[in-house]
C-alpha cells in the first residue's frame, strides 16, 4: 500500500511539474473553456446552456486522450517498465495509476469550471450534483480507460498521436460539444453514438443538467462505465513491460472490443 500511494504521489507532482502534462491537464482545457466561453458564448448564446458539461467534456479527453498514452509509450520504449517488473511492481498499477492521477487533475478542473461559468458567463448550473459527479466519474473512467488502451497497444508516440486524434477530432466534431446531438443526421448520430463525448454530453443534459437528453441518459452512463472498465481490462491483458520483447498474450486487435459497450448502447438504449 505505502508503495501504491508514493507511486501516486509520484505520478500527481508529476502532472504539475512535466510542462507538457500540465498544459494537457490545467493550461490547454481552462484556456479554451475561457475562449470558447467569451468568443462561442458571444456568438451563440444558446452554448451559454452547454458550456459547463461541454467544458468538462472537453478537459477530459485532452488530459486523457492527449496526456496519458504518450508518456506510457516512452517509458516501455526507455526501458523504465523493465525496471519496475524487477522491482516487483504490477503492471495494473502502472496502468491505473496515471488515470487516477490525471482524474484528480480533472477535478480540480472541473470545479474551476463549475465555480466560474456562472459569473463568467451567465451558464446554468447542474440541478443534480451526485448525478454531475457520477456522469464526470463515468465519462473520465472511460477516457482513461481508452487513453490506457492506447498507450499500451501503440507501437510508437507517433501512433499515440494517431489513435488518439482518431477518438479526439470526431469527438469534437460530432460529440454534442458544439454542435447538438439533436441536429446531426440520422445515420451520422448512430457513428456518434460510438464516441464517450456523445454518451457523456446526453447524459449530463438529462441527469444533471435538467434538460431533455436525446437517448436514454442512464443508458449513457451505463455505456461509459462498462467501456472503460472494460479498456482498463484489455490494457492489462494486452500490456507489453519491453518494445523490444514483442510477445503478447493477445493480438493488439482485441483492443477493438472496446466499442462492444457503445455498439451494444445504440441497440439497447437508443
Amino acid at each position: 500500500m505505502n508503495a501504491f500511494i508514493n507511486h501516486f504521489a509520484f505520478e500527481f507532482r508529476t502532472g504539475i511539474r512535466n510542462k507538457t502534462l500540465l498544459l494537457m491537464n490545467y493550461l490547454f482545457p481552462l484556456g479554451f473553456y475561457l475562449l470558447m466561453g467569451f468568443v462561442l458564448g458571444g456568438i451563440n448564446p444558446t452554448f451559454r446552456e452547454d458550456t459547463i458539461p461541454a467544458m468538462v467534456v472537453f478537459a477530459i479527453m485532452t488530459a486523457t486522450l492527449l496526456g496519458i498514452p504518450d508518456p506510457l509509450v516512452n517509458a516501455r520504449e526507455n526501458g523504465i517498465f523493465r525496471s519496475y517488473k524487477i522491482n516487483g511492481i504490477p503492471s495494473i498499477s502502472i496502468l491505473v495509476i496515471p488515470a487516477l492521477t490525471t482524474m484528480l487533475h480533472l477535478l480540480i478542473v472541473a470545479v474551476v469550471i463549475t465555480a466560474t461559468a456562472p459569473l463568467l458567463f451567465d451558464a446554468p448550473q447542474p440541478v443534480n450534483w451526485p448525478n454531475f459527479i457520477l456522469v464526470f466519474a463515468g465519462t473520465a473512467i472511460a477516457c482513461g480507460g481508452i487513453s490506457v488502451l492506447i498507450g499500451v497497444v501503440s507501437p510508437s508516440s507517433r501512433m499515440t498521436v494517431m489513435w488518439s486524434q482518431l477518438v479526439f477530432l470526431p469527438s469534437m466534431v460530432v460529440g454534442g460539444l458544439m454542435l447538438p446531438y439533436r441536429m446531426l443526421p440520422e445515420a451520422a448520430g448512430k457513428i456518434a453514438q460510438l464516441l464517450p463525448a456523445t454518451q457523456a454530453m446526453n447524459a449530463f443534459n438529462g441527469l444533471a443538467m435538467g434538460r431533455t437528453a436525446d437517448f436514454s441518459p442512464w443508458g449513457s452512463v451505463i455505456t461509459l462505465f462498462t467501456s472503460g472498465l472494460l479498456a482498463f481490462a484489455l490494457a492489462v491483458y494486452l500490456f507489453s513491460w519491453d518494445s523490444r520483447n514483442t510477445a503478447r498474450r493477445g493480438h493488439t486487435a482485441l483492443a477493438l472490443l472496446v466499442l462492444l459497450p457503445y455498439v451494444a448502447g445504440i441497440f439497447l438504449f437508443s
